[in-house]
């Protein structure tokens, strides 16, 4: 059985990640080093506050299943990056009420052999691709920003995909500007996204 390390779980979020009432399962590790990264404790080594088996995660998710079926709603997996938790997340789907709605929030910036491998499981994704820039994902991420763009490209290229994705473009004080966006949200747009969230980042500290 799978096991993986969480920095948290949240329940009762409406509306916030995912259709209706979801409860959000956030993991430890990520490939990114985000400036104003807001779960800094999923890349510190002791910023697990868990380790749980598909099992054992599932029986504390299932208090709220009565939530899920009534509004639509049900869990969202996000980090850190849930992606790196592929196989864990395919075996809680496989355990887990059928009828629960499964959201994934990521940057994308994983191999491909772990979207593939979700595809199946995932019902809505929504990818915070920070800019389409190569330059301002570089210098905001520390990471390259090829291997997200190719994989957003993979999932964009099926329409069921594409209508079930949500593209965040975020306003990242001293990294991008509107105009930024506006290039980005053209080339989203030019690869077949339809749905985006486009807001800004609220920094409370200096870097």
């Amino acid at each position: 059985m799978e096991k993986a390390p969480l920095i948290g779980i949240r329940r009762h979020r409406i509306s916030t990640d995912g259709e209706g009432v979801t409860t959000l399962v956030a993991f430890h590790g990520c490939p990114l080093r985000c400036t104003y990264c807001l779960n800094r404790q999923c890349l510190e080594a002791d910023g697990v506050w868990r380790e749980m088996t598909t099992a054992q995660l599932l029986d504390e998710v299932s208090v709220d299943s009565l939530y899920f079926l009534a509004t639509g709603g049900g869990i969202t997996f996000g980090g850190g990056e849930p992606c790196l938790r592929s196989k864990f997340i395919e075996e809680f789907c496989q355990l887990a009420d059928s009828r629960w709605h499964i959201t994934l929030e990521t940057s994308l910036n994983v191999e491909r052999h772990h979207l593939e491998r979700l595809v199946p499981v995932v019902g809505q994704w929504i990818v915070d691709i920070k800019d389409m820039d190569d330059d301002i994902y570089r210098r905001y991420t520390q990471r390259d920003a090829g291997q997200a763009r190719d994989n957003l490209r993979w999932l964009l290229s099926e329409s069921d995909r594409a209508g079930r994705t949500i593209i965040r473009l975020p306003l990242i004080p001293d990294f991008n500007t509107p105009d930024d966006i506006r290039r980005s949200r053209a080339q989203l747009e030019a690869m077949g996204a339809t749905h985006f969230d486009e807001f800004e980042y609220r920094t409370t500290f200096q870097v």
